[in-house]
């Protein structure tokens, strides 16, 4: 029989690891379209850290990047 204070895992937790990192890269731009889209979900917002796998660093460079490939009109503020 289990204990109460043990709680049973559905699941094991692999942290990702970030894909900026791996490649090397020291900047994103934000020309750089396709690398941008994986980043954004289907319905066009930006995905977030735990999703991504971004690291703190890479995140808010994508971020900014995104913001900026919207107002030049890259990348749509909304997919539908």
């Amino acid at each position: 029989m289990e204990n109460n204070n043990q709680q049973k895992k559905y699941f094991d937790f692999q942290p990702k690891s970030c894909l900026c990192c791996k490649k090397g890269v020291l900047h994103i731009d934000h020309k750089d379209v396709e690398l941008l889209n994986t980043f954004i979900s289907y319905n066009g917002k930006i995905k977030p850290r735990r999703i991504s796998g971004a690291c703190c660093k890479h995140q808010r460079m994508i971020q900014n990047a995104i913001k900026r490939a919207r107002l030049i009109a890259l990348i749509p503020f909304v997919k539908g």
